[in-house]
């Protein structure tokens, strides 16, 4: 008999639909699974015998031929196991409940039980917009698949209840839509207001969180340049519905989503000097995973000790920085992953780390300085919009009873000079913040003077500048306007753009 169960398999961030079909006729026992299944698919024969066994219904002893079409389509995960048993069941009439257009995830233990898998939030994304309602899946994604409005998910807790539901023995209630709620304000462990001092510093930090910028803090040991970054949360405004989905979508399929069931914070990444840039773009032997800069979508990618990366790992940041996305190519095919993140990266001016300092001796070579420096390339650093040179904190400022800014108060301007930005760039498809504008968008909406021309001109030839830097002058000097409530971008705006473009041509 033959019978035919829907599923879906995960394909970078989509969803393709999957029939499984199920084919059971006389002959000597045997199980066949087709389709391109990997190791963890062809596992399920076991997990199918013992789950079914165990939730009082027979596994026949007859030619079994499990079919996952399309048969072209790699087929990877424990998540169809759920469909190949209700397949089997309804192939050997153990189950007569209609299965059309339900679709079916799940992988399933020896006992019956239903386990949760990784990227449920993407999968059912997917199968709505290919035309499915309903769904099952295990208990354990049911936070997750909660944010899932206009459809009927039923979340089971074993192989039986979900039996029991399909029969009509005890069907299953489905889940209530959850209600998206973003994070707190006051919630960040990291607050401005502890930071003593670095004024331009701070500045900056807010100048490239207000317009979505990339950020170089380049300074002596112990000047704040990793306590200034960790701060960059708390200033970033909170996220929309839309973007929590998109950001939880990829750390749904990374197999890093917490309990919460969405991300309502956004991301901050910090992975270590010695990641490779596999870990950093994202990839995989078997499955194909999304990298650090694809979970920082939507938030910051801290990158302290900024030279100590390897050299590969540096410059696979250029197209992602350029983009907003990253394709990740292996055997199996070409998957596209989002990278729309905040670059923030950390150096010391040379080894040591005391070049320029007034009060202290620098003990490198001039070919150590050089050497170091260059691990940079000229194409990366082109690509940062703020370059800061934050110095070492004076004993005074550390003792002063004087009240620094808070968080919040930075926060508060940056929310009002986003709104500034949303309502710039509605009708602009894939542009939300400054530095996501296009050529087009900067003719529009960042006329200049000339007087503003004749600045960025003698900056231009003073500095050696390229034409990237130039327009990334001019989207931070946009920046700088919105957080002074400006309709036009003044002179003052590009100078102070200018001021944070110098370090990349010192030598």
């Amino acid at each position: 008999m033959l019978s035919k169960v829907k599923s879906i398999a995960l394909s970078g961030l989509d969803g393709v639909p999957v029939e499984v079909e199920t084919d059971i006729n006389n002959g000597l026992p045997s199980y066949e699974l087709v389709g391109l299944p990997d190791a963890a698919v062809k596992e399920s024969r076991e997990r199918v015998r013992s789950a079914l066994k165990n939730s009082g219904k027979k596994f026949p002893a007859q030619k079994i031929t499990v079919n996952l079409a399309p048969a072209d389509l790699k087929k990877e995960g424990s998540c169809f196991d759920l469909a190949i048993a209700v397949g089997i069941l309804k192939a050997t009439s153990q189950l007569a409940a209609q299965t059309d257009g339900i679709l079916f995830l799940g992988e399933l233990a020896l006992d019956g039980a239903l386990r949760p898998v990784t990227g449920i939030l993407p999968l059912l994304i997917s199968a709505k917009s290919h035309g499915f309602s309903t769904f099952v899946i295990p208990a354990g994604n049911a936070r997750e698949a909660a944010y899932i409005a206009g459809a009927q998910t039923y979340a089971a807790q074993s192989l039986s209840q979900v039996i029991d539901h399909l029969s009509g023995a005890a069907p299953l209630a489905p889940l209530e839509a959850a209600q998206y709620r973003c994070a707190e304000e006051g919630e960040e462990k990291f607050d401005l207001a502890f930071v003593r001092g670095q004024k331009v510093a701070k500045r900056a930090l807010e100048v490239a969180v207000a317009g979505g910028h990339n950020l170089l803090l380049v300074g002596p040991p112990g000047a704040g340049k990793t306590m200034l970054a960790r701060c960059i949360p708390g200033i970033m405004p909170a996220m929309t519905f839309e973007e929590a989905l998109e950001v939880t979508k990829i750390h749904s399929v990374a197999g890093v989503l917490g309990s919460e069931g969405i991300v309502t914070r956004r991301p901050f990444r910090t992975p270590h000097h010695t990641a490779t840039a596999v870990s950093l773009c994202g990839g995989g032997t078997r499955t194909v995973r999304p990298g650090e800069i694809s979970l920082a979508h939507g938030g910051v990618l801290f990158l302290d000790e900024f030279p100590e990366y390897h050299r590969s790992a540096l410059e696979a940041l250029r197209q992602p920085l350029e983009d907003g996305q990253i394709t990740v190519t292996r055997s199996g095919g070409a998957y596209t992953f989002p990278a729309n993140f905040m670059l923030c990266a950390s150096m010391n001016p040379c080894p040591c780390g005391n070049y320029g300092s007034a009060d202290r001796t620098c003990t490198c070579t001039a070919a150590a300085i050089h050497r170091y420096r260059s691990r940079l390339s000229g194409p990366l650093l082109d690509r940062i919009d703020l370059q800061v040179e934050v110095d070492a904190v004076k004993y005074d400022d550390l003792v002063s009873e004087q009240k620094e800014e808070s968080s919040a108060a930075v926060r508060a301007r940056v929310e009002a000079a986003r709104e500034i930005q949303r309502k710039r760039f509605e009708g602009c498809a894939g542009v939300r913040t400054n530095a996501d504008m296009g050529e087009r968008e900067m003719a529009r909406f960042c006329a200049l003077s000339p007087e503003c021309e004749r600045l960025l001109r003698l900056s231009f030839e003073k500095l050696k500048l390229s034409a990237r830097a130039r327009s990334r002058i001019v989207k931070v000097a946009r920046t700088i306007a919105d957080l002074a409530g400006k309709e036009d971008v003044l002179p003052e705006h590009v100078l102070e753009a200018v001021s944070y473009r110098s370090y990349d041509n010192r030598g």
